[in-house]
């Protein structure tokens, strides 16, 4: 009982972190929407069995996008969250397309927990692209951002199977969400 009001307190903590920050998307939806759908993912893969992925799963952006520091979310939530963050926050120092290029060549070499977080944040990203896209992403831009993220999805392969079946249905989504309606269809 006492880790999932730690979760609780994680869900706080990432509610006030990202207070002001709002998704890309046309609806401009509260960034906390995607943190709990990313941690609804990983507790439903792991059937409620794993509190510290789920903690790190809310806190995931906390140091990429809130600059958060790593010694605050260890103090508050131990060592093996602040690990698992840490795993999946991308260098800010690189520019846009090597931090890309990264993640898919070190995805293979990723935790199995970072996996598992991994794959549910990109499940994430592409459900939100086919329901509410950013306004000013093209067809094409739109299209390649599947395509990436298929390609981090590859290295996390064998991670869960439940998992990387949302991930695929997600993906087929959003590519589907940029073609025409055939007629009669």
């Amino acid at each position: 009982m006492k880790e999932w009001v730690a979760v609780l307190k994680a869900a706080d903590a990432a509610a006030r972190w990202h207070v002001h920050q709002r998704r890309k998307g046309t609806a401009e939806e509260p960034y906390i929407n995607h943190l709990l759908e990313v941690a609804s993912l990983v507790a439903e893969a792991t059937d409620g069995k794993d509190s510290e992925l789920v903690i790190a799963a809310l806190l995931h952006d906390a140091i990429e996008d809130q600059e958060v520091a790593a010694e605050i979310i260890s103090e508050a939530f131990g060592t093996t969250v602040a690990e698992i963050v840490l795993e999946v926050t991308d260098d800010k120092s690189l520019g846009k397309a090597e931090r890309k290029e990264k993640q898919v060549h070190t995805a293979p070499n990723k935790s199995q927990r970072a996996k598992l977080l991994k794959l549910a944040d990109k499940t994430s990203n592409l459900r939100a692209i086919a329901a509410t896209p950013p306004p000013d992403w093209s067809v094409k831009r739109r299209l390649d951002y599947v395509a990436w993220a298929r390609s981090v999805a590859d290295g996390l392969r064998g991670a869960n199977r439940w998992l990387e079946e949302r991930f695929d249905e997600a993906a087929k989504a959003a590519e589907e969400s940029v073609r025409p309606v055939r007629p009669g269809a």
